[in-house]
């Protein structure tokens, strides 16, 4: 058993500002599971879910000396939580009109000037479309793409797991591809 055993959330936030590490653990141990749940029931994705909770606790522990009290630490990480996911749902629709962008110009070829001018185009919207991913998505396709890493190999220097990297990599060709339609044969090509 733990020699710090806080009753009250209050406890617990008091000691995790004091620097108690122990805290930060219980404050952990008591919300993961709560947190992943209320992730999962708004974003419908188990995997995204933990991605977000994992990102609110990272953050949290990151910041730890920097955080203004809170009066309710259940509430706090609600809300952090639900902040970090409405963040992604928004990427996820700048990406979507992105995407629209690349499949226009592939449906409109003769509305561009010449052939090199639509290549230059396509390669920007498609890097638009790449920036407007959420940056963990992101971060694990261009390792995967753009410089060639194996999932192992991205893995490790993510500090995640073969899983989540394979969940992100198909997650965006999934994204990409249901936004770019008959086009995304072209964008295999680029990446």
């Amino acid at each position: 058993m733990t020699a710090f055993a806080p009753e009250s959330d209050d406890d617990l936030l008091n000691a995790f500002h004091s620097g108690n590490k122990e805290a930060f653990e219980i404050i952990y141990d008591r919300y993961w599971l709560l947190l992943i749940r209320h992730a999962n029931h708004m974003l419908n994705d188990e995997e995204e879910a933990k991605d977000v909770v994992q990102e609110v606790f990272t953050a949290l522990w990151s910041r730890s000396d920097s955080l203004p009290s809170y009066p309710n630490l259940a509430a706090f990480l609600y809300a952090v939580t639900r902040n970090r996911i409405l963040n992604r749902l928004k990427h996820f629709k700048i990406e979507a009109k992105y995407l629209a962008q690349v499949e226009h110009i592939i449906q409109h070829p003769s509305q561009m000037p010449d052939s090199r001018m639509r290549e230059q185009d396509l390669k920007r919207v498609i890097e638009e479309g790449l920036n407007s991913l959420p940056p963990k998505m992101r971060e694990v396709f261009e390792l995967s793409r753009k410089q060639h890493k194996t999932h192992k190999e991205i893995a490790e220097q993510l500090n995640i797991s073969d899983k989540t990297v394979k969940k992100q990599i198909n997650n965006a060709l999934r994204i990409l591809k249901s936004k770019m339609g008959d086009s995304f044969n072209i964008f295999l090509t680029f990446f």
